[in-house]
């Protein structure tokens, strides 16, 4: 089996890496996917991925984490101000990505997109959704598709309460889609987002929520297997509702979609598992 999307990067996982891909690889889970948030995390992705046979990273900006740059523009503590603007911030940000994006061990650009969510907990003090941040967040979000395109690297998208500008993106964009893949990341029980993905060959993300949210296994029926891949996003999301979640558990959401559809578990990991290598030219 295939787990294309687990954080083992996060702090959790300092110190248990090893263990955590000996056990999932006892459960058949022999391929594994480690995006990024920002740098720091893209970086270790890699350094990860580096070390294990199997392991792959995706490298990207999330854009929970553009609140950053958005304080630093905010507070104009990029000096001089480069005569461009925000755009040339935002380009020299993404552009750091490309100096790992050549590590062969690298297979996508992730997790990337919108999110209108706000977080109750999270690393960034004062953190608040505003225009100013969703207009970086989008600026962004095309800048690591052009990325993406440049280097024939997989998508992973991230979108939280924000389909519209996700998909107006897309759509916007959609000349620069045509030579990778891509997928919805932990995709929302959405009819608009299967029609979008159905017509533009995007992949759609399966997680362990599936187990307790009634209207994600409905959706699930709906979605054809050869859109579908498997996902943990460890340590997130797990399919006991226990924190920390592991790529083992990617089994648990395995036989539960093999259960919605009324076929094998071996027909869904066998699928799923061919789906990621054709999304990540593996």
């Amino acid at each position: 089996m295939f787990d294309t999307h687990c954080h083992l990067n996060f702090q959790i996982f300092n110190e248990r890496v090893d263990e955590v891909i000996k056990t999932a690889k006892a459960v058949g889970v022999d391929k594994i996917i480690i995006p990024g948030t920002d740098l720091p995390t893209s970086k270790k992705a890699v350094r990860i991925a580096e070390k294990y046979e199997g392991v792959y990273a995706a490298v990207g900006i999330h854009p929970h984490h553009v609140f950053e740059v958005y304080l630093k523009v905010r507070h104009h503590v990029f000096r001089p101000p480069h005569p461009k603007g925000t755009q040339a911030i935002v380009s020299k940000q993404v552009s750091s990505l490309s100096s790992i994006l050549k590590n062969p061990k690298v297979v996508a650009i992730g997790e990337v997109g919108i999110d209108r969510h706000y977080y109750q907990r999270t690393k960034h003090e004062n953190y608040q959704v505003n225009q100013e941040l969703i207009d970086l967040q989008k600026q962004f979000f095309i800048e690591q598709i052009k990325l993406a395109n440049r280097y024939r690297k997989a998508l992973i998208i991230h979108n939280r309460e924000a389909k519209k500008d996700v998909l107006k993106i897309l759509t916007t964009n959609y000349q620069l889609l045509t030579t990778h893949f891509s997928v919805f990341h932990c995709c929302g029980p959405d009819e608009e987002l299967l029609d979008f993905a159905k017509k533009n060959n995007i992949f759609i993300g399966v997680d362990g929520d599936i187990t307790y949210r009634k209207d994600k296994q409905k959706f699930i029926k709906k979605v054809p297997l050869e859109m579908l891949v498997l996902e943990t996003d460890s340590p997130y999301l797990s399919p006991f509702k226990k924190f920390p979640n592991e790529p083992k558990n990617i089994k648990v959401t395995a036989e539960l979609v093999a259960k919605l559809k009324n076929i094998s578990l071996k027909e869904v990991a066998e699928k799923t598992t061919e789906n990621a290598r054709k999304l990540f030219f593996i």
